[in-house]
């Protein structure tokens, strides 16, 4: 490369995002770019020329270690939606403005649907003025909904936590007995997706059964006879635990959170904040039935639990980092590196570059055929596409007792 390469990182953070930083870096470097800038806060922050020079942080082996075992955006994080070319030029006029004085080469951006949509605009951008930079779009996303990518780096270890923890509840939850039973609603992320809400299933085992049902966003939401089903499971059983997604909806399209409070945070692509799903549903079968409930929202450690995470996944945010540069100096632009499984046992997956116009405001979903005939909970189909991708562990550098990160000063 002769060039310099500038790194952003877009959308809800993850424990790998950072481990595809760390692949941008390395493989820039061992490829001869002259810098690594890192902008702060995505494509918002490059607007306010606000970018750091990588080599200052990362500055041995171990700082690479650290980074890719350091959940969260190392860079910071953005949900900036850029305007239609047409409908504001300046804004655009004004991003390559900067990428020409920093002389970049390679624009990656480590993102999910939205931020893919970011590589779009841009990459166009640079076709219709002859604009030499080349944007690949590098894929995160713990909702798994890339479209054309086998899965997407960061959900593996998300999965991995989700089944730990559902796994760990069943186990709680059997430890004290009510006189009507007891019913335990775990919220897990998830709009229009269940990917996430699936690998609650990750908790059965010889020494589990696992969650008892399962609801996926994907299939409409009927309240009454989720109160019935949970009536007859507490005929059998002292202890009922019910994995849900955020955005299940009703067959109007009201979210199910919507019943319990008004929505009024929408983000800038439109996105309703969804919370307080579990906690309407607890009232309910506390109303309908009487029993003891209990409303667990895994909310942010979903994607944070560095100290759950997927070796597998670790290694393939790492890979993926890495081939979006590579794909960049190559002569690809406006390309998305996607992740093709090769075979499931032993497990192997590559990576290849596919059009990001195919995949930006795009939402991959989990197949119907991967739910029951009754909609309450997943086939042997998903398990089997999920378990892969939670295999291995990730040791922390724990000092003092506690795992160590590589930290940037605000």
């Amino acid at each position: 490369m002769k060039g310099n390469v500038i790194v952003g990182q877009s959308g809800g953070p993850t424990t790998a995002i950072n481990s595809s930083l760390a692949g941008v870096y390395r493989t820039a470097r061992d490829r001869g770019a002259g810098k690594v800038y890192g902008m702060l806060h995505g494509i918002q922050g490059l607007l306010q020329e606000r970018y750091i020079d990588l080599s200052e942080y990362i500055t041995s082996d171990l700082d690479t270690e650290l980074l890719k075992r350091t959940p969260a955006a190392f860079l910071g994080s953005c949900r900036y939606k850029l305007p239609e070319i047409h409908e504001d030029r300046a804004v655009y006029d004004k991003i390559f403005e900067i990428l020409e004085k920093l002389n970049i080469e390679a624009f990656i951006y480590i993102g999910g649907n939205d931020s893919m949509d970011t590589i779009k605009k841009l990459s166009d951008y640079a076709i219709v003025t002859g604009f030499p930079t080349r944007f690949v779009g590098c894929p995160k996303t713990i909702d798994n909904d890339l479209a054309l990518t086998d899965h997407t780096p960061g959900y593996g270890s998300a999965a991995k936590y989700i089944g730990t923890s559902v796994k760990e509840i069943i186990r709680d939850s059997f430890s004290l007995e009510y006189s009507k039973g007891l019913v335990s609603i775990v919220e897990i992320m998830g709009r229009n997706a269940g990917w996430l809400t699936g690998a609650a299933a990750l908790a059965q085992g010889e020494d589990c059964t696992g969650p008892d049902l399962i609801y996926l966003p994907e299939l409409p939401f009927d309240v009454e006879k989720f109160g019935e089903k949970v009536r007859d499971l507490l005929a059998k059983k002292s202890s009922v635990v019910v994995a849900v997604s955020e955005g299940i909806r009703l067959a109007d399209g009201r979210y199910v959170c919507e019943l319990g409070q008004s929505i009024d945070f929408v983000d800038a692509f439109g996105h309703k904040q969804l919370s307080g799903t579990a906690n309407y549903l607890a009232s309910y079968i506390a109303g309908e039935i009487g029993c003891k409930t209990r409303a667990i929202e895994l909310s942010t450690l979903q994607r944070a639990a560095s100290h759950c995470s997927s070796r597998v996944d670790i290694l393939e945010a790492y890979q993926v980092g890495g081939a979006a540069v590579k794909a960049a100096d190559e002569g690809d632009s406006g390309k998305m590196v996607v992740l093709q499984r090769l075979s499931d046992d032993p497990y192997q997956a590559s990576t290849e570059v596919k059009d990001v116009h195919k995949i930006a405001n795009d939402e991959k979903l989990v197949p119907r055929s991967w739910v029951n005939e009754e909609g309450d909970y997943v086939t042997e189909d998903f398990i089997s596409y999920v378990r892969p991708l939670i295999q291995g562990d990730v040791s922390p550098v724990v000092v003092d007792g506690i795992p160590r990160h590589l930290y940037r000063h605000p």
